[in-house]
Formats: structure tokens, sequence, C-alpha cells
């Protein structure tokens, strides 16, 4: 009586790799740090200009803008 061998399937050859990483981003990945360290950089740059009276009625949003344009241009 013979034994029976038991062989292993054949495997796929393998991909040859440059060493460089196959992996994508997503746009808010990089985009996201980089928003909020511009909001730092514009909260940083702004304070030493801070108003004691400030307009009520102004918006956030208006807020945002005038400081932006203050540190742009």
């Amino acid at each position: 009586m013979s034994a029976t061998l038991h062989t292993r399937p054949a495997r796929p050859a393998r991909r040859v790799t440059t060493g460089v990483a196959d992996a994508r981003l997503h746009w808010w990945v990089l985009a996201l740090p980089a928003l909020a360290f511009g909001l730092l950089l514009l909260l940083l740059a702004g304070s030493g200009e801070a108003q004691a009276a400030a307009p009520a009625h102004t918006s956030p949003l208006a807020q945002v803008t005038q400081q932006i344009l203050r540190v742009v241009g």
C-alpha cells in the first residue's frame, strides 16, 4: 500500500513592487488638517488686534472673513 502525497497548491506569483505604497488617501485626510492649521494661524495672527467694543450684530462668518482679509491684505 502506498502512502498518499499531500502537496500544497501552487502560490500565485508575487507582484514586483517598486517600493511605493499603493494607498490612496481621501481628499479630506489632507484638507482637514490644513484647514485646522490655517484657522489656528488666523486666530493667533488676529489675537493682537482684539477689539473690546466689537459690534454685537456681526455674524461669525463676517468676523472670519474680516480676519482673513486682515491677514492677506
